[in-house]
């Protein structure tokens, strides 16, 4: 496993939900969801206040496997987000913000509540699982080169 502290980012076309690692690369929490607008400024800051070592982006695929018009502008966002200066790897995010929504009623949160931190929570679930998948000996996902 790599030392470092790594982002996960959730895209929308608003907002984008950020989460971190710890330096151990074990757990994600939530970090903080920004408006789409600042969000590249951010992010850089972010970065070098944090010394992230990686970005894992959510990459939206239809049920098929196939991209669509949202992957395609997360590729764009992606682009700019190589200003940041350390690598960005995509990873599949196929129901992941179902799976935030259903995990925030668990806990009691109503949809209102939720709505504040539903990015958030995903970036957190898209993370997780680079993550675990990395403890198990796979590199996620596909690196923008």
């Amino acid at each position: 496993m790599r030392f470092g502290r790594r982002l996960g980012l959730d895209y929308g076309s608003v907002r984008v939900g950020v989460a971190i690692s710890d330096p151990h690369g074990v757990l994600a929490t939530p970090y903080e969801t920004l408006q789409l607008e600042v969000a590249i400024k951010e992010l850089s800051r972010i970065v070098e206040v944090e010394e992230i070592i990686e970005i894992v982006l959510g990459l939206p695929k239809h049920l098929n496997g196939s991209e669509g018009t949202s992957a395609d502008l997360v590729r764009a966002f992606a682009e700019d987000l190589r200003t940041c200066g350390v690598p960005i790897r995509f990873v599949d995010e196929r129901s992941t913000t179902v799976s935030a929504a259903a995990q925030l009623r668990q806990s009691g949160r109503t949809s209102k509540t939720s709505k504040l931190i539903i990015d958030q929570a995903t970036a957190v679930i898209i993370l997780q699982g680079a993550l675990d998948s990395e403890k198990n000996g796979r590199l996620p996902g596909e690196v923008l080169t």
